[in-house]
């Protein structure tokens, strides 16, 4: 998790606003540890992900790979 800002012009992103010629704070944003993809949401699902993901949480509906990653977790079958 970073603080990053995006280019309002080509869209790049990146952690200092020396890098982009239009900056603009886009706040936190989490890289996905399985494909690198920058999302504004922890919980962003990735074709890797899909591969690994074991359950679901009963209230939600949320994924995951783990059942302590939820709070009521129900296995998928």
């Amino acid at each position: 998790m970073e603080t990053v800002y995006r280019c309002q012009t080509c869209g790049a992103i990146a952690p200092d606003k020396g890098h982009l010629c239009d900056p603009t704070d886009v706040g936190t944003e989490y890289v996905c540890t399985s494909c690198g993809r920058h999302a504004a949401l922890k919980q962003h699902v990735c074709k890797p992900k899909l591969i690994d993901v074991q359950y679901y949480c009963g209230t939600c509906g949320r994924t995951a790979v783990k059942e302590s990653e939820i709070c009521h977790p129900k296995p998928i079958e």
